[in-house]
């Protein structure tokens, strides 16, 4: 019997599927396609790792010492993989993501108890890779099968679909990858060597993804790329669009209530995109705009494209068309070389700019990027100190920005049932998380809503007998 056939047996006998995503919304949406490919192979998602049959880490690369954090999780996922072979149950191991595109056959050599590395760009054919690795092992061979080619072919096309079932199951909000890879090349990041070249989707694709999720009650829709707004698919015209004419088509697709995109490039936000805030009630008010820094020598060293300057003017502009616009950063506090003066023209920017929320490291070396090489390297001390000193201001910003949303009138769309009995919880448009009471029968509908207080971390409300006539201002 081949390894197809006997991974097909066990359709008449479900089993179980964890899947343990780190990192950003991309791997959420994989482990999601990465379920999908495999429930025809007879897998059902469980929640609970002791009960899987198959266990996948969906691994980051971005985040300190990524790989041995992995290395460290495969330990333990080894012991209860004894312990599930003692008591006669199979277990199989895959790990996927970036750090398995990075590190490769190295994952086996050193955590043997792994069947399968597979790299973001082939993981549509785990059925295949998981059947060899199972008759690998039958047969007595050296354990492990490798997949972190590049494929020529669309792996979006080779995805099976999620059931209507599955997808209501998931909620009303949906990511939907569109662009893949950077040409950027930052030269702190490894996501052109992890993720490959920019890759965009055709909208007839994109399209047909989006319809199908709003036929089956998704009614927001988050476009996800490692640098979205260089999208440049090919429309049904045969010329290149933009994102912000995407956006356009997209928002006329019947049951799209929001729309949103992330992670975006300050050089990639042209005219029509920045235009697209003004004009389309579905595209939210809030955007990921990462800079990293706010020292112009910093920028180049990081080959960032981009001055300090340009970053706020181009700020300002979109600020222009939407003023009620929140925004979110990335920053690197401690990349080689910085100095304190450096360092403090990047709290000028934060001050300036002000930010609704951001994401903030210290700077960690990857090797084979350049920056791995470069002189300077910040002591971790001096590091941390910077970091607790970004991160007290824009915590303060974050805290501010919320509390000037007490009192305010807007829209909540309603996601899940709340924390107690007799409440329901959803996003406002700047992506705050809010409770009010409320029936759960409203979960999917955008609903007026008066903020009323705060919590540690979301927003209190209280929804309104009538809708909303106009935007907020």
């Amino acid at each position: 019997m081949d390894g197809k056939r006997e991974i097909d047996q066990g359709t008449s006998n479900r089993r179980k599927l964890f899947v343990k995503s780190y990192g950003c919304q991309m791997n959420v949406y994989d482990a999601s396609r990465m379920a999908d490919v495999l429930a025809p192979e007879g897998f059902d998602e469980t929640s609970e790792i002791e009960d899987a049959d198959l266990i996948i880490l969906n691994t980051c690369h971005i985040r300190e010492r990524a790989s041995e954090k992995i290395f460290s999780e495969l330990g333990k996922v080894r012991v209860l993989k004894e312990e599930r072979a003692a008591q006669g149950r199979e277990t199989m191991i895959a790990v996927a993501g970036c750090v398995a595109q990075a590190e490769g056959a190295e994952i086996i050599r050193r955590q043997p108890a792994v069947d399968v590395v597979v790299g973001p760009q082939s993981y549509h054919r785990l059925p295949d890779l998981l059947s060899e690795a199972r008759e690998k092992r039958a047969f007595g061979r050296r354990p492990g099968v490798v997949d972190t080619d590049f494929p020529v072919e669309d792996k979006f096309d080779a995805l099976t679909q999620p059931t209507a079932e599955k997808t209501r199951a998931r909620g009303v909000s949906a990511f939907v990858t569109v662009q893949e890879g950077c040409d950027k090349f930052c030269t702190f990041c490894v996501v052109p060597y992890t993720r490959g070249a920019e890759f965009s989707r055709p909208v007839d694709r994109i399209l047909s993804e989006v319809e199908r999720l709003t036929a089956h009650g998704v009614r927001e829709i988050t476009l996800l790329g490692q640098n979205v707004n260089a999208w440049h698919g090919i429309g049904p015209d045969g010329k290149a669009w933009t994102l912000g004419r995407l956006l356009r088509r997209l928002s006329d697709v019947p049951g799209v209530a929001r729309l949103r995109y992330m992670t975006s490039h300050p050089r990639d936000m042209d005219d029509e995109l920045i235009a697209a805030h003004g004009d389309l009630p579905q595209l939210m008010p809030f955007l990921h705009l990462p800079v990293q820094a706010g020292s112009d020598r910093i920028l180049e060293a990081m080959n960032r494209r981009h001055t300090a300057q340009d970053y706020i003017d181009l700020v300002w502009r979109i600020r222009s068309v939407r003023p009620d616009i929140a925004l979110s950063s990335d920053f690197i506090v401690g990349f080689p070389g910085e100095t304190e003066a450096e360092f403090q023209a990047t709290l000028d920017l934060i001050e300036e700019v002000g930010f609704a929320s951001t994401f903030s490291f210290k700077y960690s070396s990857r090797p084979g990027t350049p920056a791995a090489e470069m002189d300077g390297h910040i002591p971790h001390e001096v590091m941390a100190e910077r970091l607790g000193r970004l991160q007290t201001l824009v915590e303060a910003q974050r805290q501010a920005f919320n509390q000037e949303t007490v009192g305010v009138t807007t829209e909540m769309l309603v996601e899940k049932p709340g924390r107690y009995s007799g409440q329901i919880g959803g996003k406002t448009p700047w992506l705050q998380a809010v409770h009010a009471d409320g029936d759960v029968s409203l979960i999917g509908q955008v609903v007026p809503v008066r903020i009323v207080g705060l919590s540690s971390n979301s927003l209190l409300g209280e929804l309104l007998d009538k809708p909303l006539q106009e935007r907020r201002a």
